[in-house]
């Protein structure tokens, strides 16, 4: 089946059951000629996975286009691994590890999916591809990139709660990628909007409204059937990176909105080596106006 029961069962309850069939005929367990020259072109590659404790989290990684290439049809190899100290630096190099990717190119707002199983290789390892499919360009802002910068201190800062600086991050943050586990594997996935889309509660707690999709609901049907999730905050501009791990859950409102709530249980900072700078964004259209003032935008690590 496309979709588990968590996923089945969200879309029953926001009445898209046959949007969402109709939908779930784009995914595949092939990689298209067309998805692997979208794959060799892009400097990231954002990886979502359970660490040895269980725990999900999102990773970034970075290299020259062509880091991540197809070479078949239902595998991809990545040369290169996660800088030293990363949460998942153990789980990418476990033969079995369950994982889910996502491709993002800020240069075109397009992105691709790809979930499958880790297997160790020479300087790197490759996925095994069992769901690969594209999703649309909806709240992806547009980037130019600008340098990549040689130096960098590594992972800079480990918590089990956010300090202020970043707190101030998640507010000014535009996009976000999370990492969710379901029956059958794991997913990475997208969020974007304006800066303050992100509301920080507290120094462990964080709100964001589940704006309207591609009624498949991988996300929130994941959540539905466990509760693991892991958040990657980039700093496009500075390169820095902010990955939070703990557990999220969806309100679901009488008039059909949907907000999500997410407990910090532990907090990641990094600012890596080779890493890529990235411009100011030009915001997508599809981005829903806020209810509150945006934030100043700012940076994780300075």
């Amino acid at each position: 089946m496309t979709y588990h029961w968590g996923s089945l069962a969200v879309q029953e309850r926001v009445g898209v059951r046959d949007l969402a069939d109709h939908v779930g005929r784009s995914i595949g367990t092939d990689i298209r000629d067309v998805a692997a020259a979208f794959l060799a072109e892009q400097p990231h590659l954002v990886v979502g996975a359970a660490d040895a404790a269980g725990r999900m989290w999102a990773s970034l990684l970075t290299g020259p286009p062509g880091f991540v290439r197809a070479t078949g049809r239902t595998r991809i190899v990545v040369s290169g691994g996660l800088p030293l100290g990363d949460p998942l630096e153990g789980a990418l190099a476990a033969a079995g590890t369950r994982v889910g990717t996502i491709a993002l190119d800020p240069r075109t707002r397009r992105r691709m999916r790809l979930g499958g199983t880790v297997a160790p290789v020479p300087g790197g390892f490759a996925v095994d591809a069992d769901r690969v499919f594209a999703n649309c360009p909806k709240y992806l802002q547009k980037r130019r990139p600008l340098e990549v910068v040689a130096e960098g201190a590594g992972i800079v800062r480990r918590g089990a709660s956010l300090t202020p600086a970043q707190q101030e991050a998640v507010r000014a943050a535009d996009t976000f990628f999370v990492a969710t586990a379901s029956p059958d594997g794991a997913d990475a996935s997208h969020r974007g909007g304006f800066p303050g889309f992100v509301e920080v509660l507290s120094a462990t707690e964080l709100t964001w409204p589940d704006y309207p999709g591609n009624a498949m609901f991988l996300t929130l049907g994941n959540l539905a059937a466990d509760g693991r999730a892991g958040l990657l905050l980039p700093d496009w501009e500075g390169g820095g990176v902010l990955q939070l791990s703990g557990r999220a859950r969806t309100g679901f409102g009488a008039d059909g909105a949907r907000v999500v709530r997410f407990t910090v249980e532990s907090v990641v900072e990094g600012l890596h080596p080779g890493r890529l700078r990235w411009s100011a964004p030009e915001y997508s259209p599809a981005n829903p106006p806020l209810a509150r003032p945006a934030p100043h935008r700012g940076s994780t690590t300075r």
